[in-house]
């Protein structure tokens, strides 16, 4: 942390003793063991944000149910999906996630007629947010009973397609592709912001984990590794196409979401950091720039400045803070 200092003169030099005392006052914020207690409220208020928006009200009793609470659990401490998921590049690989899946127009015809994403945006986001950690953390009871309900909503999800296609959220092949949309999106984030990437066989450990709660929601032939992955992307390349709601959709997520001024310049970050992860063939459909030389000078360094100050915001209280709170 740079921090301006006054000009050192004989008021304040340090051989003076009375200016020895007033230079202690100024520079104090230069001591490490008092940076903490000076950012303590920002760190707080940015982590109180954040956890209002994509865990709710109760987070401190989810956390409880879902992180604390005995039990076996589905996937061990140290597991490949633990890693990635406990990351704060799941905010960008989340978005980017719904911006990919929007592709398939059957999977947008869902999601436009039955999600309630533009009059609920952060509902939606807390039950996605929830549904991963308790699949991933939470003890296994909690995993199944996040299962059985996003099982029992898909049965209400179905229709007809603008194209006149039927379409219906439990049919494997279209929950298929929004897993492996998800999956591909998530890793491509880790890849770019997570605080330490994987080795490549570590991601075949992560799309091996996720792949048993792919399985579980009814998706057959889920992908056990990356090279099975990018085969199963590149054969879904022939079902996608642009489409009126997944333009409109990209518009909402980037443009223009129901966000308060001050939140908007990081939100923008996210989203273009997200959109820098796609890949060439899948923004043309959404009319989506493609602009590399500012994504590699500007949007990727600041995704990774973002990423950082999220991460130190959410990061667990120290011993030493909670003892100062109680003091």
């Amino acid at each position: 942390m740079w921090v301006a200092h006054p000009t050192c003169d004989e008021r304040t030099h340090p051989d003076n003793a009375a200016g020895h005392e007033a230079w202690d006052d100024v520079a104090v914020v230069d001591r490490p063991d008092r940076i903490p207690d000076l950012l303590e409220p920002v760190r707080r208020a940015v982590a109180g944000a954040v956890r209002s928006r994509v865990v709710g009200d109760d987070a401190e009793r989810r956390a409880s149910e879902l992180f604390t609470a005995p039990g076996e659990r589905w996937f061990g401490d140290d597991s490949a999906i633990r890693i990635v998921h406990s990351d704060v590049s799941m905010f960008i690989g989340g978005l980017r996630a719904l911006l990919f899946q929007s592709l398939h127009p059957l999977a947008m015809a869902g999601v436009a007629q039955h999600s309630d994403y533009r009059a609920d945006p952060w509902g939606r986001l807390q039950r996605t947010a929830d549904f991963l950690a308790a699949t991933t953390f939470g003890p296994a009871d909690e995993a199944q009973r996040a299962i059985d309900m996003v099982k029992r909503v898909h049965t209400r999800v179905q229709g007809t397609a603008r194209d006149g296609r039927a379409y219906r959220a439990n049919d494997p092949h279209l929950l298929r592709w929004v897993h492996i949309a998800e999956v591909d999106s998530f890793i491509s984030a880790h890849r770019a912001f997570g605080e330490t990437p994987l080795e490549p066989h570590e991601y075949d450990g992560y799309v091996a984990d996720i792949a048993v709660i792919a399985e579980k929601l009814g998706v057959e032939e889920a992908p056990r590794n990356t090279r099975q992955l990018k085969q199963q992307i590149d054969y879904y390349r022939r079902e996608l196409a642009s489409s009126p709601e997944a333009r409109d959709a990209a518009r909402f997520l980037l443009i223009t979401p129901p966000l308060p001024l001050v939140a908007r310049a990081p939100y923008g970050l996210i989203g273009a950091a997200a959109v820098s992860l796609l890949p060439l063939w899948a923004r043309r459909p959404l009319r989506l720039p493609w602009l590399p030389v500012s994504e590699r000078a500007i949007v990727r360094p600041a995704g990774t400045v973002l990423s950082r100050t999220l991460r130190w915001a959410l990061a667990p209280e120290s011993p030493e803070a909670l003892a100062r709170t109680t003091d």
